[in-house]
């Protein structure tokens, strides 16, 4: 694993948390943030990448992917990630992903300008305690079984580090892209079409507001858990957007890639042919172009 992800102590509560406050300051505070997202211009090299459930191998290929161990920042690129908690490797039916999201955001710390840590559903699942279950486990619940375990009486103070980190999140990225014909925004979902009337379109104009996070009303909660996105929907929050090209995560691509539709792709980054994608904005970018340019984190 990457030196910069090996640099938190995650046997010690205070070091844990500080790593999460460091990381909730850095997505606040950093330059690239804008109200409720990240916004970097052209040119921005971006890795893209999907849902990474704790996969600890594929984030350390990701950073490496992204040249963050460098000391040099011309070789950085911009990196997102997101859904990066609640694993299905469990140890005695407890999940220790808290140990990925302290590892990335002292990464978010150490490259404020370049890493995007974007609000995804489990993270606000999390945040919210409005529980998830996957094959049968409850997954906010084994999250907090494994900080008793880990932390004892500590475990409070690291939950509330954990809340403050998912709380800073922004809901998405913007990149200024090359010619006409909109910029690109990663994200974790969109709203699912059903919902679009409850959905406020303006949230990405705005800060973010204690109802966007409430369960099934609230218009970060839409956007983080939508699904089955029709074109003509797509097509609408693009105009309204003004953006070209959608990077997304949330559905399953059992190849790594997939084109939702002519404006948007889906990228998995957890799976054994999860990939990321290298994008440049500057090229025109179009969903059938970046799911076939994608890479295959195996072969990383």
């Amino acid at each position: 694993m990457s030196g910069l992800l090996q640099q938190v102590d995650l046997r010690d509560a205070g070091a844990v948390c500080d790593a999460l406050h460091a990381g909730a300051r850095a997505n606040l505070e950093a330059t690239c943030r804008d109200r409720s997202i990240d916004r970097v211009g052209s040119p921005a090299r971006l890795i893209a990448t999907g849902d990474l459930h704790d996969n600890p191998l594929h984030l350390a290929r990701l950073v490496a992917a992204a040249g963050l161990e460098s000391d040099d920042p011309a070789d950085w690129r911009h990196l997102t990630l997101h859904e990066l908690i609640h694993s299905d490797r469990l140890v005695n039916g407890m999940d220790f992903s808290f140990r990925v999201l302290a590892r990335v955001a002292w990464l978010k710390a150490a490259r404020p300008g370049h890493v995007h840590v974007l609000l995804a559903n489990h993270e606000l699942a999390q945040l919210t305690g409005s529980e998830v279950a996957k094959d049968g486990v409850r997954l906010v619940a084994a999250f907090d079984e494994a900080l008793d375990f880990a932390f004892g009486g500590d475990a409070a103070r690291v939950r509330e580090a954990v809340r403050a980190f998912v709380r800073s999140m922004p809901v998405a990225l913007r990149v200024t892209t090359a010619g006409e014909g909109g910029d690109l925004l990663c994200a974790h979902s969109l709203p699912a079409p059903e919902r679009m009337d409850r959905f406020d379109v303006t949230i990405l104009e705005r800060d973010l507001r204690d109802e966007d996070y409430r369960p099934r009303t609230g218009s970060a909660h839409l956007m983080v858990w939508g699904r089955n996105q029709t074109q003509e929907q797509v097509d609408a929050l693009a105009a309204r957007w003004k953006v070209g090209l959608f990077v997304l995560g949330h559905e399953k691509a059992e190849d790594g890639a997939l084109a939702l539709a002519r404006n948007a792709v889906v990228l998995n980054s957890d799976h054994d042919r999860g990939v990321y994608a290298p994008i440049d904005p500057r090229d025109a970018p179009t969903a059938e172009r970046v799911a076939r340019s994608a890479v295959r984190l195996s072969d990383a």
